[in-house]
């Protein structure tokens, strides 16, 4: 084995230095390619760790400096929705992107490069993916990876919950955001509260009866319209046997924003600041998401965040490069330095998390 081809050359526009060697890739490289199962053990551990020092270097050096790869990935298998939520850039009509659904060559040239270097694996972003016609053969190459999908619930028939909870799914979160029709359906428009909540029931079965490890969780958005259920939810939540996680929502157009608030301020992602309201975050200068869980959408789009739901911010195209081009692109270089020098000034940021204080998201 000629050992120089495993190296990496990479330059560094940012630097304006010549081709270097990488150690760092070349020995994630080593690891991957000694074929021993010990190897296989060690290769995801040393590039998590990697992946953190080389965000810690960034964060406290204010320059972008990448090593290692991803440990978690979220893929969108498509961005159709049978639903039509008012705060959902997909269901409420204003995503820009073209629609589609991820061809199967994308996502095994994505899995082979990504999988030896993955600690968890999300089977969405924007749209439902039981919507793909060819939903559990994505699932199935996911096999060796802690999987995670999240649902609005209309699909979880008997069959499908069988094929669910047999399949090897880590984890499956399903959206229910009221326990009565007219509660669940003031935001999730076009629902139907009976369907999700046989379709819980239907996995709920599956698992007691396959004796199945799968994690269900039972994701409840609060707002106005539906804080008052939540006794209802958590009684509901202990009787299929699923976990409950009370979450605030976020809200696109700040227009709605007092519509949506509810009372608690635990659950209010926004606060008013002289008249205007704001997220309680006041965005520091850092960002984990960009050195540890980027999103690749349905045509094969690598994009910063789960935040850039409208794909404004395009890192590269995996038709054109594989993902480790990508990855340490000018593009993405470009983009975590913005992050480390003036992340207020990033759009999507507005609406991120990471940074957000005393609020359940």
């Amino acid at each position: 084995m000629n050992f120089t081809v495993l190296c990496f050359q990479v330059y560094d526009p940012l630097d304006n230095q010549l081709p270097y060697y990488n150690s760092v890739k070349y020995f994630l490289t080593l690891l991957r390619n000694l074929g021993s199962k010990m190897a296989g053990m060690l290769i995801k551990p040393a590039n998590l760790f990697l992946a953190g020092y080389s965000y810690l270097k960034s964060t406290l050096s204010g320059n972008a400096f990448v090593s290692g790869m991803p440990v978690s990935i979220g893929i969108e298998l498509t961005n159709h929705c049978n639903l039509q939520c008012p705060e959902c850039l997909s269901g409420s009509g204003v995503m820009t992107r073209k629609r589609g659904f991820m061809e199967i060559d994308i996502f095994d040239k994505l899995i082979t490069e990504l999988q030896p270097f993955l600690f968890n694996i999300n089977l969405y972003f924007q749209g439902e993916s039981m919507l793909h016609p060819y939903f559990f053969s994505f699932l199935s190459r996911t096999l060796n990876t802690h999987t995670v999908v999240s649902t609005n619930g209309h699909y979880l028939s008997e069959e499908n919950s069988e094929l669910l909870v047999k399949s090897g799914l880590n984890k499956l979160i399903v959206s229910l955001d009221g326990m009565d029709q007219e509660t669940y359906s003031a935001y999730r428009k076009n629902g139907k509260f009976d369907t999700v909540i046989s379709g819980i029931r239907n996995i709920s079965a599956a698992k007691k009866k396959h004796r199945s490890p799968l994690h269900l969780e039972i994701q409840f958005l609060i707002n106005s319209c539906n804080e008052h259920q939540i006794p209802d939810i958590k009684q509901f939540a202990h009787e299929v046997k699923a976990s409950l996680k009370l979450k605030s929502m976020q809200v696109l157009n700040k227009a709605n924003i007092v519509h949506w608030l509810p009372r608690k301020s635990k659950f209010r992602r926004y606060e008013n600041k002289n008249g205007e309201f704001e997220i309680k975050n006041n965005l520091p200068d850092r960002c984990m998401r960009l050195w540890f869980n980027p999103v690749v959408t349905w045509d094969g789009k690598v994009v910063p965040c789960c935040f850039d739901k409208d794909a404004e911010h395009i890192m590269g195209d995996l038709a054109q490069d594989s993902f480790r081009e990508i990855w340490d692109g000018p593009k993405y270089r470009v983009f975590r330095k913005r992050i480390l020098s003036g992340r207020h000034m990033i759009e999507i940021c507005g609406n991120c998390t990471s940074g957000l204080k005393g609020v359940r998201y």
